[in-house]
């Protein structure tokens, strides 16, 4: 929600919780039940994969309790009862009519056997309730979908909405983008300094063309363009060069006032957070920037002198970075969360000084062993980054070792 305001992207109702709904979902079971759709089921994941393993077919349910009537009871799952024969399609905007033969599709749960409704049954009910009339989603939900279309039968909805299975965004080298590696979080890109009308421009461009080679176009057009059915099928790339030259022609569209106010409001919504706190460790405004410009940067700038200093006094060094990559991962990301993770990390690594397990992070994260408190300056450069530096900070030590 808060991409999506920066983005200048609204929405007309919502959210809706599917917390909020389980009546909704409790009806439908109840429905399936009385038409006898599903069934009980108490296996367990490893009794099916002992199953699957004994009989040398593919992995997945392979029915076994489709016909040993057992009661709907707490404990159990339920299953939905598949046709053993014919096919089922759908229209689809993207990719045609696909048909999928419906002996290829395992009795799939849809309640939990704690209770709980299955992501496919609230999607399904969801869609129903709301009157959706188009179904957009990635096309890594495409095999989902002819479990939505015997549901959506089932329970007597009448005629399927129509859907639009977008193509996966690759990254620069061809490959499915990654939080563990790649930059996905449009966050990141704001706080980078990215323009938000130039990330909506360049993520427009992603799998669809207003055709005769534009790229730069203002929202309005792209809305009153947009077709799905001229979204293309092939996975779209994120290439964050293209997204740099997008975002540097907004750039130069602007006036000299107006890019002196957009670069003082980015510059102040990163830093000033820390304000109160510089302020009591710098003596010239000169200085201020050299306290806080590793929020700016893409990567923190080393100085050298004050990483080997830090080399040679901590023998701990590089346990110290390690153990706090892997504490920081599950903490919570609070001043109380860093600095638990930080202790812990530090004891992890045989350092009982604090201050001793926070210079290596530090150096690491600000490129600096002394400035704002890490803490509070960690909260706002963000998980993603601080660790990113941190292992990265490993990498260095490990690569050029100090020696003597």
């Amino acid at each position: 929600m808060s991409s999506l305001r920066w983005l200048g992207l609204g929405w007309d109702e919502g959210p809706f919780l599917q917390s909020e709904r389980s009546a909704l979902y409790e009806r439908a079971i109840d429905v399936l039940l009385e038409a006898e759709a599903v069934y009980a089921c108490d296996c367990s994941p490893a009794d099916i994969q002992d199953r699957a393993r004994k009989r040398g077919g593919p992995p997945g349910y392979d029915g076994f309790c489709r016909d040993r009537s057992l009661e709907a009871t707490s404990g159990r799952m339920l299953r939905f009862k598949t046709p053993r024969e014919g096919s089922i399609g759908f229209t689809d905007l993207v990719r045609g009519n696909p048909t999928f033969p419906l002996a290829a599709i395992e009795d799939f749960g849809v309640r939990k056997s704690n209770g709980e409704p299955l992501f496919i049954l609230a999607n399904v009910v969801d869609d129903a309730d709301m009157s959706i009339s188009h179904v957009i989603r990635g096309d890594d939900h495409t095999s989902n979908t002819p479990k939505y279309a015997l549901l959506w039968e089932a329970l007597g909805y009448g005629e399927l909405p129509v859907f639009a299975h977008l193509p996966l965004i690759n990254n620069a080298q061809g490959k499915k983008l990654s939080k563990r590696r790649d930059k996905v979080a449009v966050e990141d890109f704001r706080d980078e300094g990215y323009l938000a009308e130039a990330m909506v421009n360049y993520l427009a461009l992603l799998g669809w063309s207003p055709g005769d080679d534009r790229e730069i176009l203002p929202l309005e057009e792209m809305i009153s363009e947009f077709d799905l059915g001229d979204v293309k099928s092939s996975p779209a790339i994120f290439d964050e060069r293209k997204l740099a030259s997008v975002n540097s022609q907004y750039l130069r569209k602007m006036t000299p006032e107006e890019m002196v106010e957009r670069s003082e409001l980015w510059l102040r919504s990163r830093w000033e957070p820390l304000a109160p706190l510089v302020q009591e460790r710098v003596r010239t405004l000169a200085e201020v920037y050299s306290m806080v410009e590793f929020l700016y940067r893409p990567e923190p700038v080393i100085d050298q002198t004050e990483w080997a200093k830090a080399l040679r006094k901590n023998a701990n060094f590089a346990l110290v970075l390690e153990a706090a990559a892997e504490t920081l991962a599950g903490a919570e990301w609070d001043v109380d969360g860093i600095h638990s993770a930080l202790s812990a990390a530090g004891d992890k690594a045989g350092v009982a000084n604090l201050r001793d397990s926070q210079a290596p992070v530090r150096l690491s994260v600000t490129g600096r062993s002394v400035g704002p408190p890490l803490m509070e300056s960690l909260v706002l450069l963000g998980r993603d980054k601080t660790l990113s530096r941190i292992r990265a900070g490993l990498a260095r030590v490990q690569d050029a070792p100090v020696t003597g």
